[in-house]
């Protein structure tokens, strides 16, 4: 997993010292852990496009004038309007405590499915997992290339040792939906099939009322 370094400047706590890194073209951030005091800092912005801007996890080296700390991007405020960074939140790790982190999921091969005409949904991007950070992954992989039209990869195909998921074990990951030319052809066999068998029973009725 490659390590994303950050330099960093102390800032004071509150809103007036945010506005003011903001201004500066800097995101306001904080430090927090386990046994460690919460740190008030901030880094420059374009800094940190490598690391929110990005399909794979990574851990981070803050560094805060000459003290590095090893830690993950926990959360991201955006601007509504600019969708600007505006704040970041960073949580310490410890080798020896587990951690919750949300991780992306990528999904790898050519369904079949897809090729016989089907859309492939996906309904999963990221998933939360807990882990020592020594098994901390970058992403966590979905094959699809026996997937087919109809069929469907729940969370419980995830099999990694070391990572607990964080999620029900019969959410879907990923389908193959049905294209819709096929699911209206279907319903109009129904409802000629219906109107087949109610032509013969009337038929039928009748034929019985002559004799």
């Amino acid at each position: 997993m490659d390590v994303i370094t950050l330099e960093a400047k102390a800032r004071l706590a509150g809103k007036t010292a945010a506005k003011a890194a903001r201004r500066e073209d800097s995101v306001p951030c904080v430090l927090y852990g386990h046994g460690i005091e919460p740190r008030s800092f901030q880094v420059k912005e374009l800094s940190l496009r490598d690391l929110i801007y990005t399909d794979e996890f990574h851990k981070v080296s803050v560094d805060l004038e000459g003290t590095k700390y090893d830690c993950v991007l926990k959360d991201v405020d955006f601007h509504p309007v600019t969708d600007r960074v505006i704040h970041a939140d960073f949580q310490a790790l410890n080798p020896k405590e587990m951690i919750t982190i949300k991780v992306p999921v990528h999904y790898t091969g050519n369904a079949p499915g897809v090729r016989n005409g089907g859309s492939l949904k996906t309904f999963v991007h990221k998933i939360s997992i807990k882990c020592l950070p020594e098994n901390l992954p970058d992403f966590l992989e979905v094959d699809i290339s026996k997937l087919k039209i109809g069929q469907s990869i729940l969370v419980r195909t995830f099999n990694v040792p070391g990572l607990e998921i964080k999620a029900a074990s019969d959410q879907t990951l990923v389908s193959i939906i049905r294209p819709r030319v096929a699911i209206s052809l279907d319903e109009d066999e129904d409802e000629e099939g219906a109107a087949t068998e109610g032509a013969e029973s009337t038929e039928g009725g009748e034929g019985e009322s002559e004799s």
